[in-house]
């Protein structure tokens, strides 16, 4: 038996299972020719369930011959930026000059913006509310504040680029807790006990940093931005975990998604509720890509057999229009995000009532 899971299950749980019975073969005498049959009561055809409707977004702009699809980063549902790099029929750099266009109307329409640096070894496009990054190798870093307007150039990797990131980080030469107020940071006073933290985050007024020491998954929280921190046990999962990642869920619940050592294998999940209590996924398949949190404890995976939803201890298939090849990211407004090598699939609004549109950009 499948269970299927549609838009709104993600908000009023999983759907209920349809069942289906058949009759056999059950044999009766010819009827009576000489008296007409009675008239059977006309039956409406059951209608099919309704497909996920999705709004095509597709446009085409004229950046020269020989490119591929653009890298596109999404930062909002309206706002993204797309970078066209890739010729492969042209692999020098001189000869397949990057061209840089933005949306602010989710995909329906690009403009062209002017680069600052158009020709670079393996160019890379980097977006945040309020920040673009370009990494111009082996030119450094050009970054802007307003929409692409106007760059700075700097050397190392921008500030304004760091500071993005949120006002709580892990120091990756330090290891240690940071906060960031405008354009510095500077570590707490106080760290937690948790040795190689992965990262850190906000949720519901706590601060929760997680970490794995020999395998096994740590976590800390402080519910006084950082000035003291509780050790918080993570049960032990049927694995060892190689990367602990915490996470906030739409509706603000911290969350954590452990990756095992094999990156490809399905990851171990938990909850914060006071303490962490383990997500079961009974049924899920043996490999996934990515991961995002749904609200109320559920979690959407994607990966090679496609894409499901965790809720109620079980794994069951939704009927997503994403494909295996889309990258799932939740965005800061809430914005699901499905990326894949030519296509962006954008899941906007309420949970439950997600409008889906495809967005294509292509080169004309």
């Amino acid at each position: 038996m499948t269970r299927r899971f549609g838009r709104r299950t993600v908000a009023l749980l999983l759907a209920a299972l349809l069942t289906g019975c058949s009759i056999g073969d059950v044999r009766r005498p010819p009827p009576d020719r000489a008296v007409p049959p009675p008239r059977s009561p006309a039956i409406p055809p059951t209608p099919s369930p309704p497909a996920t409707a999705v709004e095509l977004r597709e446009v085409r702009v004229p950046v020269g011959k020989g490119y591929d699809f653009p890298y596109v980063e999404f930062v909002t549902a309206e706002q993204a930026y797309a970078l066209f790099s890739g010729c492969p029929a042209r692999p020098a750099a001189r000869d397949c000059p990057a061209v840089l266009y933005a949306t602010v109307d989710g995909g329906r329409s690009w403009r062209r913006l002017v680069l600052p640096r158009v020709v670079a070894e393996h160019p890379q496009l980097y977006a945040a509310p309020g920040v673009l990054a370009l990494l111009a190798e082996p030119h450094g870093w050009y970054t802007s504040t307003d929409g692409g307007h106007t760059f700075a150039h700097t050397a190392q990797e921008p500030v304004a680029w760091r500071a993005a990131q949120g006002r709580f980080q892990i120091d990756e030469a330090t290891g240690r807790v940071a906060r960031w107020e405008g354009r510095r940071a500077t570590p707490l006073p106080a760290q937690p006990s948790v040795r190689d933290p992965h990262g850190v985050v906000e949720a519901r007024g706590l601060l929760v940093v997680a970490g794995v020491d020999g395998g096994k998954p740590y976590a800390a929280v402080s519910a006084d931005r950082g000035r003291t921190w509780q050790r918080t046990p993570v049960p032990t999962p049927g694995g060892e975990v190689g990367v602990l990642r915490p996470t906030v869920g739409p509706d603000g619940e911290a969350r954590l998604v452990g990756w095992p050592p094999d990156r490809t294998a399905f990851p171990f999940l938990w909850r914060y509720l006071g303490r962490w209590v383990p997500v079961l996924a009974t049924g899920h398949p043996a490999r996934a890509s990515s991961v995002v949190p749904l609200t109320t404890g559920r979690f959407a995976v994607n990966g090679p057999d496609g894409v499901g939803v965790v809720a109620d201890g079980r794994y069951g298939p939704l009927d997503w229009p994403v494909t295996p090849e889309h990258h799932l990211t939740l965005l800061a407004d809430g914005t699901l995000v499905g990326r894949a090598a030519d296509e962006v699939l954008l899941a906007a609004g309420p949970v439950g009532d997600r409008r889906w549109a495809r967005v294509v950009l292509a080169p004309a």
